[in-house]
């Protein structure tokens, strides 16, 4: 797998908080964070991955002109749920964006991936986005647990993060961190044991988290809701 130049891993979660900041997003997003390699000040990157904690959206927030919207892009795209489960203004400007799940409703985190990897010139490369209705603290915890019932670690989130725009407002000082590589933050195993586990199973974890991330190629989205 090639990694990234770190000044480019930057670059392209520079421009995703750009986007994300200053667009329109097919459902509201409150939080952006950057964990693992790009955190850990690696050079090269091997993958770049990012989070974002998103809002469920549960009413569409746009003009009561667009209430066909679902039933246009069933018509058009053979999407269901647009207006539901995504913006249905967003849809209308960003037809190209609009992805879908297995059966076929618009998919937030999909749409989100699409959008944001065009606006930060991801093409692919080896960037993960993680999607999530869940703050990345509260979800690296209950991915945590769930990792550890079903013994599948390769559902664990990496918990060496940094929060780098939260509610509209953009951390500078998180930034130039990220730019320095100067976070000072643990081994994966070492974070896992903090976070409750004993060392045999960190180690183990940490070994099948490894293995996953070896077989990833391109950019790949992930999303759950908690």
């Amino acid at each position: 797998m090639t990694g990234l130049e770190r000044d480019r891993a930057v670059s392209i979660v520079e421009r995703v908080v750009e986007a994300v900041d200053t667009e329109r997003m097919p459902v509201p997003v409150r939080e952006v964070w950057a964990f693992g390699d790009v955190a850990l000040g690696l050079d090269p990157v091997e993958r770049l991955d990012i989070y974002l904690t998103k809002d469920v959206l549960l009413r569409d927030d746009t003009p009561a002109g667009r209430e066909d919207a679902a039933e246009r892009f069933l018509e058009s795209h053979g999407v269901r749920g647009v207006g539901k489960s995504v913006r249905a203004d967003w849809a209308d400007a960003n037809p190209e964006f609009l992805r879908s799940n297995p059966n076929g409703y618009a998919a937030p985190e999909k749409c989100l991936a699409a959008h944001l990897f065009e606006r930060a010139a991801v093409a692919d490369a080896p960037v993960h986005l993680e999607v999530c209705n869940a703050s990345f603290e509260d979800n690296v915890t209950q991915r945590l647990r769930g990792a550890q019932l079903r013994e599948d670690y390769t559902q664990l989130l990496d918990p060496r993060g940094a929060c780098l725009w939260v509610d509209g407002v953009r951390s500078d000082e998180a930034f130039a961190k990220l730019r320095e590589g100067s976070f000072v933050l643990p081994t994966l195993a070492d974070a896992l044991v903090m976070l409750g586990m004993d060392e045999e199973e960190a180690d183990r974890a940490t070994a099948d988290v490894q293995a996953w991330r070896t077989d990833q190629e391109g950019a790949s989205v992930r999303g759950d809701v908690v």
